[in-house]
């Protein structure tokens, strides 16, 4: 019985040529789309685009709305006192939490 043979060079390029031809009778026997398809399709992508912009435009608006509300809002920084009693609390609720251990 013969053992396998390895494909040469020669093998190999004329299996690729005749994929590659083979591909190509494919692609030249698919039918044409029809044009009214191609004008649906390409409607549907206006559509999808306006879309995207519409959606692209309220989210920039949002958030140039978001920005002057935070812009026109005072911080008001925390007084010593109010300093002192939140790290009073923070440590009494650690004490509390290790002595519960």
């Amino acid at each position: 019985m013969a053992g396998y043979k390895e494909p040469g060079f020669q093998d190999r390029v004329a299996a690729a040529s005749a994929a590659r031809a083979k591909a190509l009778a494919q692609l030249k026997a698919k039918p044409a789309v029809d044009p009214a398809v191609l004008a649906e399709r390409a409607e549907k992508a206006r559509e999808r685009e306006e879309l995207r912009a519409k959606r692209a435009a309220e989210r920039a608006e949002a958030k140039r709305i978001a920005e002057a509300a935070k812009a026109a809002a005072i911080v008001v920084p925390p007084t010593e006192a109010e300093l002192k009693a939140a790290r009073d609390a923070r440590y009494a609720a650690r004490k509390a939490r290790k002595s519960s251990r």
